[in-house]
């Protein structure tokens, strides 16, 4: 049966959902349910999601998502499709660049910042043998190691770890387990179910039914769609390859192993393998030269 909805956890489906103007109360309405009620947003304005580094040799950023609410506080929103050996750190990284932008020109600057969020959504689990598998939502800050108070309230990770949601529509309860529920099973919907019959989710569902989309949409979801389901069935043959000779699972999933695996399937272009491992177009081609390919 085709889809009657189109997958959030596509390049095109992510953005065309929570990246327009147009659709910015469902990004706000989303977000509250990750933030605690101090943190709540009212307003949320986009912003280029490309950072250049202060010089050639630096490496620069791209976001999903890159926001400002009323406050002047930063919010980088990224979908994560593919468990990466360095994920924390690259979160890390990434905060470093609405961080350093803040600096203020003159000697009269006080170093004051304003709060910087990133917020991870996963379409993996951080580590399937971790003891607590119901815990998916992760607020991490700096704390003092002796008193586990927070140390420093301005820079803030969270993390979603959607696989861990399993909940069935009767057990839904709270509008947090309604946007789990749509994250998880959107695509594979056929109709809109009674359960979330809300304001914010019937437009949600207006703007995810591909029969509303231009010709050029569709194309363009068509291909997102690809590279989403080609990059699934390389992670799922590197587990099953990994199992077979006894490697932990997920060792193979390096990047440069991965690019690489994306190169030898011969069915995607160095763009397109570069847009899925989040690397630059140039590095592709060193490894497929590496590869003689």
């Amino acid at each position: 049966m085709l889809s009657k909805f189109i997958n959030p956890f596509t390049d095109f489906g992510f953005k065309k959902l929570f990246g327009e103007e147009a659709n910015k109360d469902l990004l706000i309405d989303f977000l509250n349910q990750l933030l605690p009620e101090e943190d709540q947003i009212k307003e949320l304005s986009y912003q280029n999601n490309e950072h250049l580094p202060r010089t050639p040799e630096e490496r620069k950023a791209i976001f999903d998502l890159f926001c400002q609410n009323e406050a002047g506080e930063t919010f980088i929103i990224e979908l994560q499709r593919a468990k990466q050996k360095y994920f924390k750190d690259r979160s890390l990284y990434y905060s470093t660049f609405p961080i350093q932008e803040q600096a203020e020109p003159g000697k009269d600057w006080k170093f004051k910042l304003k709060s910087v969020y990133t917020i991870g959504i996963m379409d993996f689990v951080f580590d399937e043998k971790d003891e607590n598998k119901d815990k998916l939502l992760h607020h991490v800050q700096l704390l003092e190691t002796e008193t586990k108070e927070v140390f420093y309230d301005k820079l803030t990770f969270i993390y979603l770890e959607t696989p861990k949601f399993t909940k069935e529509l009767h057990e839904l309860e709270s509008k947090f387990d309604k946007w789990l529920y749509l994250l998880r099973n959107l695509e594979k919907l056929q109709d809109r179910p009674a359960q979330l019959q809300e304001r914010i989710f019937t437009k949600f569902f207006d703007n995810a039914e591909i029969a509303h989309y231009t010709p050029v949409e569709r194309k363009a979801y068509e291909a997102s769609l690809k590279v989403y389901r080609d990059l699934f069935n390389v992670i799922e043959t590197a587990k099953s390859e990994a199992e077979k000779i006894g490697i932990e699972k997920g060792a193979q999933n390096e990047k440069n192993e991965f690019i690489k695996s994306l190169i030898q399937m011969n069915v995607l272009s160095d763009a397109q393998i570069a847009q899925s491992a989040r690397v630059t177009e140039d590095q592709v081609k060193k490894i497929r030269k590496d590869l003689n390919l």
